[in-house]
């Protein structure tokens, strides 16, 4: 096990060096002067060079992405251009990153449960109508786009019933309750899309497991079903869903920036979108790296856990030991 923990971690380092590099690249090889663009169409040559000096465009490919590794190192992305004038970077990315992780803590203490719960009950029950109710309902509601699902909670809850607020950013210093009941609508909208993908997984894992020489064995030699779901399936019936949840965790960070607008919620994605708008290169650089970090951790942690729930993973993943 300590061998595949230091593969892994050594394949996390050598992911986010690639991911370095490619940072590098992109103001070099984009079409268009970033800092042109920053410093506008009007803006006089010693103005340009200014601004490129600033961003340090001028310097080698090798001296930019060195500079980037330190600045991973040492939290230190300079200060922003144009999302929040003046502030540091890391101060502007982490307030995001938090506001982020709220939603996503959140949303997961609702998703998992209520999902994994959704996929055993559909399992157990296989081809009968709940089945089939759940697996419908989770497959009607997984294709609606998480912004749409955000748009239609809004008309249908946050519009007739004030319980519900349209603003995801709760005042500042407020409750925990509070924070939660603004939190509510966006997680609904993420449990609508994520429900029917998360409860088939666990369905399926679950099917295989039940269906297997093992549970079998174990039912013939009279142990209950509850017995049976702990002791035995659940174990290996819940490895498929715990690594979709690890990649989807990265996504959760990041990619929910259309559900972000819908709410107007300060999250990372709606940072990045932002820092894209207004070309403050700094703020998207550590935007970026802050979510490919918690992408690569995530993933990290449910490769972990998937190699301790299932000693059989460890060798398909390269150990051997």
């Amino acid at each position: 096990m300590i061998r595949f923990i230091i593969r892994r971690l050594l394949l996390a380092l050598v992911t986010l060096a690639i991911l370095l590099v490619v940072i590098t690249l992109i103001p070099n090889i984009a079409p268009g002067d970033p800092a042109r663009k920053i410093a506008g169409g009007t803006a006089s040559p010693e103005r340009l060079i200014e601004v490129s000096e600033s961003l340090g465009l001028r310097d080698s490919v090798l001296t930019q992405l060195s500079k980037l590794a330190k600045s991973v190192f040492t939290l230190d992305f300079g200060e922003s251009f144009s999302v929040a004038t003046g502030e540091p970077v890391i101060s502007v990315v982490m307030e995001a990153v938090g506001n982020s992780a709220k939603l996503v803590v959140f949303a997961l203490i609702v998703m998992v449960p209520l999902s994994v719960l959704g996929g055993l009950v559909a399992a157990y029950k296989k081809d009968t109508w709940i089945d089939r109710t759940i697996v419908n309902t989770g497959l009607a509601f997984s294709a609606i786009p998480d912004f749409v699902a955000g748009v239609f909670l809004l008309a249908f809850l946050a519009v007739p019933f004030d319980f519900f607020k349209v603003q995801g950013n709760p005042p500042p210093d407020s409750s925990i309750l509070t924070q939660m009941q603004h939190l509510l609508l966006p997680v609904l909208a993420v449990l609508m899309v994520y429900f029917g993908y998360i409860a088939r997984i666990t369905r399926a894992g679950t099917i295989t497991a039940l269906e297997s020489d093992y549970a079998r064995t174990a039912f013939m030699r009279g142990l209950t079903t509850r017995d049976v779901f702990r002791k035995h399936i659940a174990r290996n019936a819940l490895q498929p869903t715990v690594a979709v949840l690890g990649t989807q965790l990265g996504y959760l960070f990041g990619g929910m920036v259309a559900l972000e607008k819908v709410f107007s919620y300060p999250g990372v994605g709606n940072l990045v979108l932002r820092a894209v708008d207004k070309a403050d290169y700094p703020v998207l650089r550590a935007g970026v790296l802050a979510v490919a970090i918690i992408y690569m951790f995530a993933t990290l942690c449910a490769d972990l856990l998937v190699a301790y729930m299932n000693p059989r993973a460890r060798v398909s993943m390269g150990d051997n030991s």
